[in-house]
């Protein structure tokens, strides 16, 4: 008898160990996870600010162009005849 009570005890206190690493793994989970959504703002966050960035490189790249800079001219031109062709589709549209 003193076999099998000690065989349940050690079992127990296996059990008590498995349950204790559960425990710690589920709390771990929840932190990578946590910090997993942390990341995921973080990055949406420096992809709006790329955008935003790439935006106004642009602008100032036509700018510099209109100034007279000759290295985005071509660019410039393509830029404001793209525009020119919109402004001509909208009256296009208002007139019919």
């Amino acid at each position: 008898m003193s076999e099998i009570a000690g065989i349940i005890d050690t079992l127990e206190g296996r059990i008590q160990k498995l349950l204790q690493k559960i425990d710690a793994l589920e709390a771990q989970n929840k932190e990578f996870r946590e910090e997993k959504i942390r990341t995921a703002l973080t990055l949406e966050s420096h992809s709006k600010e790329i955008d935003g960035l790439k935006s106004a490189n642009e602008t100032l790249r036509i700018a510099n162009s209109l100034l007279g800079s000759d290295e985005n001219k071509r660019d410039t031109k393509l830029k404001i005849n793209s525009l020119i062709r919109e402004i001509d589709y909208c009256i296009a549209q208002l007139a019919d």
